[in-house]
């Protein structure tokens, strides 16, 4: 099976197990140089290749969907998408092609969601990519916007100063409901949207720099209504990707850089926890996904790691 193959079908896996992984690899002399403590670099030999920029060239490069395949697992993972009430509001954070964005509004068609993305490029093409795939009403229930959520925050339009501030369960009729309309437009709005019931952050805040995430984190809190979840999944600690970086990609500890500039972190669970519970969120579940599959062109064994997260802000 393939590793998208392995992802999409055992989308909850626990083929090994990751504290056996986890002795295997610091036990291994060869690898050792990716549990070193960092030195940070002088200013002078900093990178200097801006990590948007990079991912914007990436997205230009692999637009197709042979690249980024339709995540159909999520709908598994993560069913409160498709349980939810109908006008359920969904702010998915670095859209891309549409990989995520597509499953979440074929599976859920009450569903209404917001797209965002650090590439003006990259949300043409997931808006075509959604459009050919022919989604009951998709014209009126997506709704891609440019934001670099780590450096400027979500526009006030998704959910202003008050909502942010003051929203509470009491307060959400003005807000989010005043206007229920079957085509959206800013200036049916008295304010804002009123906030999102979920924000998705899928293989997304690893590409965020580490002194970057608290703040990137708070922000996806601040436009979350009270009870809404945030669902989490990225790269794990000691995934096989991981393992492929030489030494001199090292921009910080477990933060890579590969040679088209783009950045990797690798999250351990504790991490992942530290920054969830400092932004204010209550953990409901936080785990590794630990999948084995086999390159078929190769034959080789390939050991996935990746950490599935859900968070949720208190009412």
């Amino acid at each position: 099976m393939s590793v998208l193959g392995a992802e999409a079908s055992e989308y909850h896996s626990k083929d090994f197990d990751w504290e056996t992984l986890r002795q295997e690899i610091e036990n291994d002399p060869s690898l050792n140089y990716h549990i070193l403590p960092f030195v940070s670099p002088q200013p002078e030999e900093q990178h200097s290749k801006d990590p948007i920029k990079a991912w914007q060239n990436f997205h230009v490069q692999h637009f197709t969907g042979r690249f980024f395949k339709e995540r159909r697992y999520l709908l598994k993972e993560f069913p409160e998408l498709v349980s939810c009430a109908d006008g359920c509001k969904v702010l998915e954070i670095g859209c891309g092609n549409g990989s995520t964005a597509l499953p979440i509004l074929r599976g859920n068609e009450k569903i209404i969601l917001y797209a965002c993305d650090c590439s003006n490029e990259t949300l043409e093409r997931a808006k075509e990519f959604i459009a050919a795939s022919n989604i009951a009403s998709v014209e009126h229930r997506l709704h891609p916007f440019y934001c670099d959520f780590a450096r400027t925050g979500f526009p006030k339009w998704l959910a202003c100063d008050y909502c942010r501030e003051k929203i509470s369960p009491r307060d959400q009729y003005c807000l989010s409901d005043a206007h229920k309309t079957d085509s959206w437009s800013m200036e049916e709005r008295s304010c804002c949207v009123g906030g999102v019931d979920f924000v998705t952050l899928i293989f997304t805040l690893s590409a965020v720099p580490l002194q970057t995430m608290p703040t990137a984190i708070r922000e996806c809190f601040s436009v979350l209504k009270p009870g809404g979840m945030l669902l989490f999944r990225d790269y794990g600690l000691y995934d096989m990707t991981m393992l492929r970086f030489e030494p001199d990609q090292r921009i910080g500890f477990r933060e890579y850089m590969r040679s088209d500039g783009t950045h990797s972190y690798f999250f351990s669970l504790d991490i992942v926890r530290d920054l969830f519970v400092g932004a204010g969120f209550i953990v409901l579940e936080l785990e590794y996904c630990c999948v084995k599959s086999v390159n078929r062109k190769n034959g080789k064994s390939m050991r996935r790691v990746w950490v599935h997260g859900k968070f949720q802000k208190l009412t």
